[in-house]
């Protein structure tokens, strides 16, 4: 599953770049034009789909394969409810392709703008409809014990939007100097765009329909969801669409603050676009561990949840997260270091873009180890189908970003994506908090003191390790901001060197979860050559 992760994540990083070149990323307003836009079924999947279907479908799946029929029946009535919901909803919403983009977009932006981010959107929000299709199919393989299939899919969608990109810039020039400005853009520029980014989203989800038939799993639609079960579904649900929505204000709230740092003079201002290249770096750790192992340990633990055994729940999430910790500890300290030679890697351009997007980074990654700490704890809370402490959880952490990215709207241009970027650190801490808090009561204890040793341990290793990155980029200053290629070989040089400082610190503290992943990454490794 990290393979596939980590694949598909670099092949991310590629398209950003190229999607950078093409129409560029902190100049000029066709970049947001085309983020929003393209955030919309992003955000509305999350909504609909992402959330609710991630918590309802393997807890749910799981405890009807102990029906007579292994849950056949039940399995394909949710699936036929989901996938007609999904359908109604994604036709509905891109009829108001207009009305979604002046929700998300800056009250600011002029008429054209406007109109362009509508125009994108019209080809991008049908996203949603395959982005809940993936998620459907995914999570019934999921529940089967397939996960590979799940993480590998998005691979085919970077490389259908790469193509689309490749040949936009082929037929219409770059845009990373400006040439594209939001007046140029025509039917045929719009439509290779944003039709490419699409046909992408649904190659991912139509790629999973072959392992799904060598599972042996064939999927009957059958209406009619009266009397079936599904009412205990519905619940879960409910909940967690609360929690997701709640989180989407707090994120309409980001995107519209966001959207006003939009720069219309030329000059480098980190805004929206800035913000999700940002956010790219932020998650690509966590997808990296959190999301794998989280997605790894849903399907036992929910069938630990179902046969009440704690003890099993317990093991199993504090192994999960000492595991990512070890990931994630080292993670921030990289870019904490390497933040602006990155953000130059992504946007390319100049020294000031790079820094730019560099210090948008530095903002999000504090709040990287507690973010994918409250990502495992809710997937505990909703392997015991609870998802109603998840959302009261998600209330306070919404109020505090919402209120913190309000403030930075009265920051200076260039540091508003930077003010939001240090309210998300601080609400994702206070949320991890209060979350671990929530479920000590209901395991009764969550193993604390050896998940607290170990990331006090991985924090010191952390800190040498900075240091010694420190120390390392000083000769490499002037080189390493004299273009992509140069930040490339600095990144490489430096985080090897941090690299091996770090887990050099980690088998001196006693890590033992480093041993356990090398021990699984040499297990893996040695069956593949046998």
């Amino acid at each position: 599953m990290t393979a596939g992760t980590l694949v598909s994540r670099i092949l991310g990083f590629v398209k950003a770049i190229v999607l950078a070149a093409a129409i560029g990323s902190t100049i000029g307003g066709s970049a947001d034009a085309f983020d929003v836009a393209n955030k919309i079924p992003n955000n509305i999947y999350m909504l609909i789909a992402g959330g609710v279907l991630n918590a309802v479908l393997v807890p749910q799946i799981v405890r009807a394969s102990k029906q007579s029929d292994g849950g056949k029946n039940y399995t394909d009535r949710l699936l036929t409810l989901s996938i007609s919901g999904l359908l109604i909803v994604t036709l509905i919403l891109t009829a108001l392709s207009g009305l979604m983009v002046r929700v998300y977009a800056s009250s600011g932006w002029s008429q054209d703008q406007i109109a362009l981010a509508t125009a994108f959107a019209y080809w991008c929000i049908p996203q949603v409809f395959f982005y809940g299709l993936y998620t459907l199919l995914g999570q019934v393989l999921n529940a089967k014990g397939s996960f590979g299939p799940y993480m590998w899919a998005p691979v085919i969608n970077n490389i259908v939007s790469i193509a689309g990109l490749v040949a936009f810039i082929a037929l219409f020039g770059r845009g990373d100097q400006g040439q594209h400005p939001v007046g140029s853009w025509d039917d045929g520029k719009i439509s290779l765009i944003a039709g490419t980014a699409t046909l992408g989203v649904v190659a991912q989800a139509l790629i999973l329909i072959w392992p799904l038939m060598r599972s042996g799993f064939r999927f009957m639609p059958r209406f009619g969801f009266r009397g079936v079960g599904l009412s205990r579904a519905s619940k879960v649900a409910g909940w967690t669409f609360a929690a997701v929505l709640i989180g989407q204000i707090g994120f309409i709230v980001t995107s519209q603050v966001a959207s006003s740092a939009t720069s219309q003079s030329g000059e480098s201002s980190a805004s929206n676009a800035a913000y999700t290249l940002g956010f790219l770096v932020f998650m690509l750790p966590h997808s990296l561990a959190a999301v794998s192992i989280a997605t790894a340990l849903f399907t036992p633990m929910s069938h630990d949840a179902a046969s009440g055994d704690l003890d099993a729940v317990r093991r199993n999430f504090s192994a999960g997260l000492r595991t990512v910790a070890v990931v994630n500890v080292f993670a921030t300290a990289a870019l904490l270091v390497l933040a602006g030679q990155v953000g130059l890697i992504l946007a390319g351009g100049t020294r000031e873009q790079g820094a730019s997007i560099g210090m948008v980074i530095v903002a999000m990654v504090l709040g990287l180890v507690p973010f994918s700490a409250n990502y495992l704890i809710q997937r505990v809370f909703y392997a015991f189908e609870d998802a109603r402490t998840p959302f009261l959880v998600q209330i306070p952490v919404v109020v505090l970003t919402a209120a913190g990215v309000l403030a930075s709207a009265t920051l200076p241009k260039q540091w508003i994506v930077v003010g939001i970027g240090l309210a998300m650190s601080l609400a994702n801490t206070i949320g991890a908090v209060l979350a671990a808090g929530q479920l000590r009561r209901r395991l009764g204890s969550i193993d604390g003191d050896r998940i607290l040793s170990a990331h006090v341990k991985l924090a010191f290793a952390a800190v040498l390790s900075s240091a010694a990155g420190v120390l390392s980029l000083w000769p490499l200053a002037e080189f390493s901001w004299s273009g992509r290629a140069g930040s490339f070989v600095t990144v490489l040089i430096v985080g090897t060197v941090m690299a091996i400082v770090y887990f050099v610190f980690c088998h001196v503290f006693r890590v033992s979860e480093v041993r356990d992943v090398l021990a699984a990454v040499v297990g893996r490794r040695g069956r593949q050559v046998r």
